[in-house]
């Protein structure tokens, strides 16, 4: 294969793509509304305040100890406490679900941590055991003293740790949650908007007739390959595209992304996780890269091409079916199905890994798969382009094609 011939057909597939006003009109409309999303989220800081209120005000059983001395008791039975003599057993009754949750108060709360436990009820309402920790902090500091903006600013600078615990087992939080997440909704961006350039990618020329003419100068391998470099470029081209506005977002403005439940400056970036986010997100799309590849490939026409694009999609979105299972009951049969089905795996890999039921052999295992299938539909897509770049008239056989090969 020569170099310079893989050089120039990549060179030219991305460079005709980048210069065209439609690629860019759709990949940077993705970071415009994120934007606009962000934007909205700072402006809407000042109406959520009272929706906050409500989440540090809510009522419900716990137990606490307080090793500092500052909490006042009679503020704590009000808000629902009841003093607990043992930290370790108030801890064994939230994972047995006996008590809803339970405050440990260290000695100095200005440099330690006030640790958190409570019953899991959603990712979205676990914020309030430690909006009443605060709480409670807050109020019997101003009680103390009686200077309430001094305090409400220190108790608003103790940092809170929070486990929650769904059938005795810790469960994620939603500022783990998020940021393995980012992977799948990046996955989805580039496979829609790239997809359809996937499967005609080689539709181009052959509708034109010229594909004789390039086969001329470049062998079918090298052409092939090209393209395939070429989609692997646009498509990182892309997830550096929406990943800039979200990193922006987070490094610049974190401290503003408020809401009513939940503040988005509080994000835990765990490496692990992210690093499998990550590397489910490359499998997913050299396995969709290379399929849309070989389907183009056999296609006499775009056309017929893209009507194959439709089941493709009905893959992608196939694991939001069972959604609620894959965040109750991981386990389950049909869970596990679309975890290792090839085409499922990608999707629901990164659901499980953002949701923190996706175990490190069983990542292992799907991201070894996803490889393993996406370099193997880029060989048959290269075999099949060999058979089908002069096929004008009527789709490929891949049979026909194998036994030719043999």
């Amino acid at each position: 294969m020569s170099k310079r011939n893989l050089g120039t057909v990549v060179s030219f597939e991305v460079s005709r793509t980048l210069k065209k006003k439609k690629f860019w009109l759709g990949t940077l409309t993705v970071p415009f509304a994120m934007a606009l999303v962000l934007g909205l989220i700072i402006v809407s800081n000042a109406t959520t305040a009272n929706k906050v209120d409500v989440q540090k005000n809510a009522k419900f059983a716990f137990e606490y100890i307080d090793s500092s001395g500052l909490v006042e008791v009679a503020i704590a039975k009000s808000l629902g406490g009841t003093p607990a003599t043992n930290a370790q057993m108030a801890i064994n009754s939230v994972k047995n679900g006996e008590i809803p949750a339970f405050f440990d108060f260290p000695s100095n709360p200005a440099v330690q941590s006030v640790k958190v436990y409570g019953v899991d009820k959603g990712i979205f309402n676990n914020g309030k055991y430690s909006a009443v920790a605060t709480q409670l902090l807050t109020l019997s500091l101003q009680n103390k003293v009686g200077d309430a903006s001094l305090f409400t600013l220190a108790a608003g600078k103790v940092k809170v740790i929070s486990t929650s615990y769904l059938h005795g087992k810790v469960s994620g939080s939603l500022a783990d949650v998020i940021p393995p997440l980012l992977f799948l909704v990046i996955f989805y961006l580039v496979i829609l908007l790239l997809g359809n350039q996937m499967l005609t990618s080689t539709q181009e020329e052959k509708e034109n007739r010229v594909t004789e003419i390039i086969l001329t100068t470049v062998k079918p391998n090298t052409l092939i390959i090209g393209k395939i470099l070429s989609l692997f470029t646009i498509g990182m081209v892309q997830i550096l595209v929406f990943a800039f506005p979200v990193a922006i977002g987070y490094v610049f403005f974190r401290t503003d992304l408020r809401l009513p439940n939940f503040d988005l400056s509080s994000l835990n970036f765990h490496p692990l996780p992210m690093f499998i986010g990550f590397m489910l997100l490359i499998g997913g799309f050299t396995l969709f890269t290379g399929t849309l590849v070989a389907v183009g490939a056999i296609m006499p026409t775009a056309k017929e091409a893209g009507n194959v694009f439709g089941v493709v999609t009905a893959l992608l979105f196939a694991p939001f079916w069972v959604i609620s299972l894959v965040a109750s009951d991981p386990r389950s049969l049909i869970v596990q199905i679309f975890t290792y089905f090839p085409y499922s795996a990608a999707v629901t890999g990164m659901m499980r890994n953002g949701l923190g039921s996706l175990g490190n052999a069983a990542a292992a295992i799907v991201i070894l798969e996803l490889f393993v299938f996406g370099f193997l539909i880029l060989k048959l897509a290269i075999r099949l382009f060999r058979f089908g770049s002069i096929e004008y008239s009527k789709r490929v056989s891949p049979l026909k094609v194998f036994r030719h090969a043999k």
